[in-house]
């Protein structure tokens, strides 16, 4: 206490000139219009400056939670989307949409392997997320694969970038069927087999799903056509097709659940 009154009995001149200054500017600016406009917008500049930094600084600590909503709203919109393509009712809600028959869940991808012959994606959903083998996994450029085997908090997904994948597949402009797989070469191409030669085909032609499984509903993007020659016995085409997904640097995704596909398959095994 005794160096504050010590210190303001050293400073008394200054400390005094500077009140005085302090009140004539506030006399100032209160008995002259212009001066107390130049004010306010001095102040508004200054605090605006602040706030905004302030607020770059909260967005940059809140991305993860945005992206967290950016991805649960393009769940809603591509169930939309998807139900919308199968025929169901025009005016629904967003809620609503969970009654269709198509679900979206989004999982983030912890591992990605792609130079192997048979590659797999590890995602962070599993049983306890209600996700199940044969669910449809894609990105929103197009197909990734199909998850083939689930723990309770992880599941993996068989790569179409992998031997043993098959995806129902077919040409946009068309309603000729084929079937998706990999030779292992590339994984920016993939190939498409058994179109037959009727089909009218050219480079740049969009390649889409085909929707004749309960995996992956029908027009959702796989690329486009890079080339094409007909097989040996020169009845079908041999389609190279240029993803449009860059599967090499994969970060989210989107799990399809279809909520008929049990059913669906009791139908088709009928008469098997």
């Amino acid at each position: 206490m005794q160096q504050i009154i010590n210190f303001l009995i050293r400073n008394k001149s200054f400390l005094l000139f500077l009140l005085l200054f302090c009140l004539s500017l506030f006399f100032t600016i209160q008995s002259h219009s212009y001066h107390r406009s130049k004010f306010i917008n001095s102040a508004n500049f200054l605090t605006g400056g602040i706030y905004e930094s302030v607020n770059n600084i909260n967005q940059y600590f809140n991305l993860k939670e945005e992206n967290q909503k950016l991805l649960e709203e393009n769940n809603r919109l591509k169930s939309i989307l998807f139900n919308e393509k199968n025929e169901l009712k025009e005016n629904f809600s967003l809620d609503s949409s969970l009654n269709n028959q198509f679900k979206l869940i989004a999982a983030q991808v912890y591992k990605n392997s792609y130079s192997a012959t048979n590659n797999y994606l590890t995602i962070n959903k599993g049983k306890r997320d209600s996700i199940e083998e044969d669910f449809g996994v894609i990105t929103s450029k197009g197909i990734v694969g199909i998850i083939d085997n689930t723990s309770n908090k992880y599941a993996r997904v068989l790569s179409i970038l992998n031997s043993t994948s098959r995806v129902n597949a077919q040409l946009k402009n068309s309603d000729h069927f084929g079937s998706l797989r990999w030779n292992g070469v590339s994984p920016q191409i993939v190939q498409l087999i058994d179109i037959p030669k009727q089909a009218p085909i050219k480079v740049g032609d969009s390649v889409i799903t085909g929707g004749l499984s309960t995996i992956f509903p029908k027009g959702i993007p796989i690329g486009s056509v890079e080339s094409f020659k007909l097989d040996q016995t020169e009845n079908y085409y041999n389609v190279e097709v240029s993803l449009f997904n860059d599967m090499t640097s994969i970060g989210h995704v989107y799990i399809i659940k279809n909520r008929d596909a049990t059913e669906i398959s009791k139908l088709n095994n009928l008469n098997e």
